[in-house]
C-alpha cells in the first residue's frame, strides 16, 4: 500500500504557479499554517485560492495575500484582512465573494460531481450579476457552479498512516468537503497515529481522499 507520509518539501512540490488551491480553515482555525510557511518559503505565485475567508495579515490565507502570491481569491468574506480589500480596490488581485452557505455548497457540488446548485440567496442583488437564473415552481434561483481545485491543503487534528482524518471541534469547518473536490489532497497531521488507533466511527475524512500526509 502506498506510503503517504512525505516531507514538507515534497508536499509543497505539488503546488505549482498558477494552480487553484483549496485551503481549509475559518479565520485561521483549522488552516495548515505549517504548509503555508512552506509555500511562502517556496515562493509559489499566481495562485487562485478558495477558502472561507482570507484570515488575517499574519494568519491563515492572509499571509499568502500579503506576500503577493495570490492572483485571485474566492471566499465568503475578507473583512478581517485589510490587505485583501486594498488589493481588490487597486486591481492587484481579483476577489470573488460568495455567501458562506453558497460557497460550501459549491465545494460540495464539486466533490459530488454535480453540475451546480440552485439557491435563492443573492436574488435581486449584485450576487446574481452574470449568472443564470432559473425558475422552479414559480420561484427564482441562481445557478451557482461547482468548485474544484488542483490541490487541497488541509489540517488534521489526528491522522493515521493511511490518511484517515479527525478534525477537532470547529477545525472541521471546510476541511472535509474540500478533501472530496481536489485532484490532490495534502493533509498536515498535528498528531500522526498508527492504523487502527482511530475508531472508524470517528473518521471525518476517509483515507480514500488523501494523497499525502505531512507531519
Amino acid at each position: 500500500m502506498k506510503n503517504k507520509l512525505v516531507s514538507m518539501e515534497e508536499a509543497v512540490s505539488h503546488v505549482k504557479d498558477g494552480m487553484t488551491v483549496f485551503i481549509g480553515g475559518f479565520l485561521g482555525v483549522g488552516t495548515p499554517e505549517k504548509i503555508i510557511d512552506a509555500l511562502i518559503a517556496k515562493g509559489v505565485k499566481d495562485l487562485t485560492v478558495i477558502g472561507n475567508d482570507t484570515g488575517f495579515p499574519d494568519r491563515g490565507i492572509g499571509r499568502l495575500v500579503v506576500n503577493n502570491q495570490v492572483k485571485k481569491v474566492i471566499a465568503s468574506h475578507i473583512g478581517t484582512n485589510p490587505e485583501t480589500g486594498r488589493k481588490m480596490q487597486s486591481g492587484e488581485m481579483e476577489v470573488e465573494l460568495a455567501p458562506q452557505g453558497t460557497l460550501a455548497e459549491r465545494v460540495r457540488a464539486g466533490g459530488n460531481g454535480l453540475g451546480g446548485i440552485l439557491t435563492p440567496t443573492g436574488i435581486g442583488t449584485i450576487v446574481e450579476e452574470g449568472k443564470e437564473i432559473l425558475t422552479v415552481d414559480g420561484k427564482k434561483y441562481i445557478l451557482e457552479k461547482p468548485l474544484r481545485a488542483d490541490v487541497a491543503l488541509l489540517n488534521g487534528s489526528v491522522v493515521d498512516e493511511l490518511g484517515n482524518v479527525i478534525y477537532a471541534k470547529t477545525t472541521k469547518n471546510f476541511n472535509p468537503m474540500m478533501a472530496t473536490a481536489a485532484d490532490t489532497v495534502i493533509v498536515f497531521a498535528e498528531k500522526l497515529v498508527k492504523v487502527g488507533e482511530i475508531d472508524p466511527d470517528h473518521v471525518m475524512t476517509s483515507r480514500i481522499f488523501v494523497d499525502y500526509i505531512v507531519k
